[in-house]
């Protein structure tokens, strides 16, 4: 986020606001994440859905069967798979306001589900429910306010860390409560974001697209808390409109032209954007996230819940670093440190777990302060970075329909790697243990590989920069054109002949839209400028 959105918002107490609410988005989805990952090791849960063995000892222990752990964890997000596919024809239809709305209410129906029932089939129901409510806002925020994408993230980890917190409390709760309170609050978080999408107005630029000029005017003046008549209302309205036309400009774009490659690298692009989220969910990060505290117990730690609120400590404080440091260090470097010190830390947790073993003290310690590296290195590089890449990676014709691809990557990734982790880690099946970190050891070079070779340096650049950029060089040698193209140097001689465009008159009679768009350099925008244009959304 650049230093001019930070302005924009201290300018503008109804951006804050307006940007929290949507951003709040995000803590319904980590919040239930959080949620289960501490659920399925409940004592009282256990002996409801569970069943009952006995080990060496004669001792008698309630576990989770491997299948229905796999189901009840990973069936969110099937269901948020096919709602990210689906929200941009429900935003598009209902607006960006009503479709959160309403994908609150499917989501409220899903953890109303979940909180009844007291058997698995109805449990997993409520989570397909609840998953598709969440893909749907997952795929609406960004369009409401993309000006923020890694507040989005942040709010995540937030979600994880009260979920945590919550569990913790609830976990000794030797009834239905135990599991129904934590799952049960996740109405208030539906509630809230239900409340301030119903206060606060329609997107401007959805307004644009619908051709509701005036309304759309209304709703500018009360998110810069300024008068209609205002003349920085109109110009903002005019930005919009001159987006509006670019995109007729390129074409409508379908989901063919998303994968043809041409003098734009659409397909290159859309294969880099739907692996690079894929590859996020390779790091390996949600062994902690989904089983992190299944995984503590099985491993002999005796506090696995404190544990599991420190590991997400630990995520929500270094979000912040990676969100600041995103315009400083850059996309590209961003993720090859990242993948670089994940690599690490997995290769040491798998080689401790395996050479010393879990019971030994100094064993135990060394595993927690790792995972708690490990964590680090994603929540401030790969977790907000991989959302900022693709939100402006795509050429404008074809970049929502390439962002719901990506998407629906990242939760389809999501969805396999959930249900596959018990099978790979508990006894009775894969008995792998701390020894799955060589998996995601093994991912996270290919991470390492992938960004060295397939992701350009675009921190600072308009889109139209990322464009030209994408087109005349390579990833390895993006960070040299990048700069050239921040000083003036190419803008003026070639930029002006590749990407100049003449919009024609509209019936919106508004003049001269052009050359608000035409040379960037001249009114340095940036792509997180332009983001808070597009996204007042």
């Amino acid at each position: 986020m650049s230093d001019g959105v930070y302005s924009k918002l201290r300018e503008n107490p109804m951006a804050i606001v307006v940007s929290a609410f949507a951003a709040f988005g995000g803590s319904l989805y980590g919040y239930d994440i959080g949620t289960i990952s501490g659920i399925i090791d409940m004592p009282y849960f256990l002996q409801i859905y569970d069943h009952l063995q006995q080990n060496t000892t004669l001792e008698t222990t309630y576990i989770l069967d491997s299948r229905d752990k796999s189901l009840i964890v990973s069936i969110l997000s099937a269901g948020t798979f096919f709602g990210a596919l689906l929200g941009y024809l429900s935003s598009d239809y209902l607006g960006r306001r009503w479709g959160l709305i309403l994908a609150c209410l499917i989501f409220s129906i899903g953890v109303a589900c979940q909180t009844a029932e007291t058997a698995t089939p109805l449990f997993v129901v409520g989570r397909i429910i609840a998953g598709f409510g969440v893909g749907i806002i997952s795929c609406i925020v960004p369009m409401y306010q993309s000006a923020i994408v890694s507040a989005y993230q942040w709010f995540i980890t937030i979600g994880l860390l009260i979920a945590a917190i919550i569990n913790n409390g609830t976990k000794d709760i030797m009834s239905y409560n135990c599991y129904r309170i934590p799952l049960g609050i996740q109405l208030v978080w539906a509630a809230i974001l239900s409340i301030g999408m119903f206060i606060l107005p329609e997107s401007p630029r959805y307004l644009v697209l619908k051709r509701r000029i005036d309304q759309a005017q209304k709703s500018q003046s009360r998110l810069s808390s300024k008068k209609v008549e205002d003349p920085d209302v109109s110009k903002d309205i005019d930005e919009l409109v001159a987006n509006t036309e670019l995109m007729k400009q390129y074409g409508s774009g379908s989901y063919l032209d998303c994968f043809k490659m041409g003098p734009q690298k659409n397909l290159l692009r859309t294969l880099v954007g739907i692996f690079l989220q894929a590859w996020q969910q390779l790091t390996g990060i949600n062994v902690i996230f989904y089983y992190g505290t299944s995984f503590f117990h099985s491993s002999g730690i005796s506090q696995p819940f404190l544990i599991t609120i420190a590991t997400n400590v630990v995520n929500v404080g270094m979000t912040i670093p990676g969100m600041l440091l995103m315009d400083k260090l850059g996309r590209r470097k961003i993720l090859i440190i990242g993948a670089a010190g994940m690599l690490v830390c997995e290769y040491i947790i798998a080689i401790i777990g395996t050479a010393v073993g879990q019971s030994n003290q100094a064993a135990q310690k060394t595993l927690i302060a790792f995972v708690c590296v490990y964590i680090a290195f994603f929540a401030s590089t790969w977790g907000p970075a991989a959302w900022v890449v693709t939100g402006e990676l795509y050429p404008i014709a074809v970049r929502a329909k390439c962002m719901s691809l990506s998407s629906a990557s990242n939760w389809l990734f999501n969805f396999a790697l959930g249900y596959a982790t018990p099978y790979m880690v508990d006894e009775d099946k894969g008995n792998m243990g701390s020894k799955v970190f060589f998996i995601w050891g093994s991912t996270c070079l290919g991470c390492l590989i992938f960004a060295i070779f397939c992701i350009w340096e675009t921190k600072g650049l308009s889109l139209e920069q990322v464009n030209y950029l994408v087109r005349n060089s390579s990833p390895i040698t993006s960070a040299k054109l990048n700069e050239k193209l921040k000083s003036g140097a190419i803008m003026e001689h070639e930029m002006s002949n590749t990407a100049q465009i003449q919009f024609s008159k509209t019936s919106l009679q508004v003049e001269d839209i052009s050359t608000d768009i035409k040379s960037p350099r001249e009114k340095n925008i940036s792509s997180d400028d332009i983001s808070a244009v597009h996204a007042r959304l």
